[in-house]
């Protein structure tokens, strides 16, 4: 058998018939704070839209940026898309969500991914061009070699810093 959810001893049933005032003193301290102080246009508009999707009036998904709404029993069941600074994300309100604000289910930062490390990062960091064009040079010896003519063109790119004594044992 699945363990009914109760929010501080109250059913899904009687938070949703419970009148506001009640519902109030159920609230921690910030959240009655915050609805005993008003609600502002915004947040109101946003109440509307939410009642307004729950009866099937609103066809369109509801977006919104207003992160510090405190979910109520009456807005259990609808998705509303909360922004997270850069996309809007979708939250589908649920019972265990009532008394919680609308933006702690949506991360503003992502976890942070390494690269390697720049120039100047560490002290053996500062000789990694260096190592790259030893290793360039290598490469670049190892196809001239093979091709002469190629010489001149890396020459002229200065892909390739040989002297002329060099060039001339190579050939």
């Amino acid at each position: 058998m699945v363990k009914e959810f109760q929010y501080r001893g109250l059913s899904k049933e009687d938070l949703e018939n419970t009148s506001l005032e009640k519902l109030f003193l159920l609230f921690n301290s910030r959240q009655r704070r915050s609805l005993t102080r008003g609600i502002t246009d915004g947040k109101r508009k946003l109440i509307e839209e939410i009642k307004s999707a729950k009866a099937g009036k609103l066809k369109n998904p509801i977006k919104t940026h207003l992160r510090d709404l405190i979910i109520l029993p009456y807005m259990v069941g609808v998705t509303v898309n909360v922004f997270s600074g850069k996309e809007f994300r979708p939250v589908n309100i649920t019972t265990e969500m009532v008394g919680r604000y609308l933006g702690e289910y949506v991360i503003t930062n992502k976890k942070v991914q390494h690269g390697a490390p720049g120039v100047g990062a560490s002290r053996s960091s500062l000789y990694v061009p260096l190592k790259w064009l030893l290793w360039v040079d290598l490469i670049t010896l190892s196809k001239i070699m093979m091709q002469p003519d190629m010489l001149d063109h890396l020459l002229e790119k200065k892909i390739c810093h040989i002297n002329m004594h060099e060039k001339l044992q190579l050939q």
